[in-house]
């Protein structure tokens, strides 16, 4: 298929928002699940779910376009990201979807002019008492949204422990690390290592389990409270979720935790310098329409890291597609 024409491109970009939208409605009806080794008809599936046969396979056709499943002579297989969405995949992302697809996430879109225009996050306008409160009030969502986060990151965790040498540190810390899955796996691959959980107190108490003679366990506010002294320290997704100033206040806490010469290790989807259709520019319009969040490129972390005490060593790209923004504490 050839460059689209310009009136072309201003028409799939206005209607784009049906691609995610089917994403969303297969991934919480379920289809991958019914979805086996060979090949199916949208009236098999639709049958399986309980969905409309010919909606579902107008859905599935939008998808199958864009190579989310595969169709041929009018029946459905699985292709590798389609695996993805099933509920028994190791690395599964269903969750994931299914948690974009929540009225809140998605209706705060319906709002990114007020945000474009105020500079002000646009889930403000649909959550009002902020995503924590709402999620300790709607447990089943809470329930979906560590599902979410957790899956998500098995992709990145394997890439990490593939990609970077932890064997000589003795302490790792993980710095808001949610229910220790990333620390837990350092550790399992790093024997001699011990390691420090470091999360809100109500998030810690949620990871009791990881709790080992290995692994610490440590709540707190990154904001207020003093950090454990580690050797290293892992970020995952953390960074993205602040403003400048709040980032250089987490990375400052961390530096004043830290050993000198310790390592501080972000891991983030980083933004490309060169223009050009990429995941972190989308994730960072996420992180601008939920959380006043941003995404950054390698020189506007080198600026975090220099205002924060820690000098930027280098940047490493890991399979995943995510990268390691490794510092050092000056």
């Amino acid at each position: 298929m050839g460059e689209l024409l310009p009136h072309e491109l201003i028409v799939q970009t206005a209607l784009g928002f049906g691609l995610p939208r089917s994403l969303h409605v297969v991934a919480e009806l379920g289809v991958a699940d019914h979805l086996g080794e060979s090949a199916a008809s949208a009236q098999d599936l639709a049958a399986a779910v309980g969905a409309h046969p010919e909606s579902l396979a107008r859905v599935l056709r939008v998808l199958s376009d864009h190579g989310l499943f595969a169709r041929q002579s009018g029946k459905y297989s699985h292709t590798p990201a389609s695996r993805l969405l099933r509920s028994d995949h190791p690395q599964s992302m269903r969750s994931y979807v299914r948690m974009i697809g929540l009225p809140w996430f998605w209706g705060s879109y319906q709002h990114l002019e007020a945000a474009v225009r105020s500079g002000k996050p646009a889930l403000e306008q649909v959550l009002p008492e902020g995503i924590w409160a709402h999620f300790e009030a709607h447990p089943r969502e809470a329930g979906l949204f560590n599902e979410a986060m957790t899956g998500k990151a098995q992709a990145d965790i394997a890439a990490v422990i593939s990609s970077y040498d932890f064997s000589r540190f003795s302490s790792i810390g993980d710095i808001g690390g949610g229910r220790g899955h990333l620390l837990a796996s350092i550790l399992q691959a790093n024997p001699k290592a011990r390691g420090v959980l470091f999360d809100l107190p109500r998030v810690v108490q949620s990871a009791r389990a990881m709790a080992s003679e290995r692994l610490e366990l440590q709540g707190g506010d990154f904001f207020k409270d003093k950090l454990p002294a580690c050797d290293a320290y892992t970020l995952m997704e953390v960074i993205h979720d602040w403003n400048d100033r709040e980032s250089e206040a987490i990375l400052s806490a961390v530096r004043g935790a830290a050993k000198e010469g310790a390592k501080v290790l972000v891991i983030e989807l980083m933004l490309p310098e060169a223009p050009g259709p990429n995941a972190a520019a989308l994730l960072d319009l996420a992180m601008m329409t939920l959380l006043g969040g941003k995404q950054r490129t390698r020189s506007e972390y080198a600026k975090l890291y220099e205002a924060a005490g820690l000098r930027l060593d280098r940047v490493i790209t890991l399979p995943s597609a995510a990268s390691i923004i490794e510092g050092t504490a000056v």
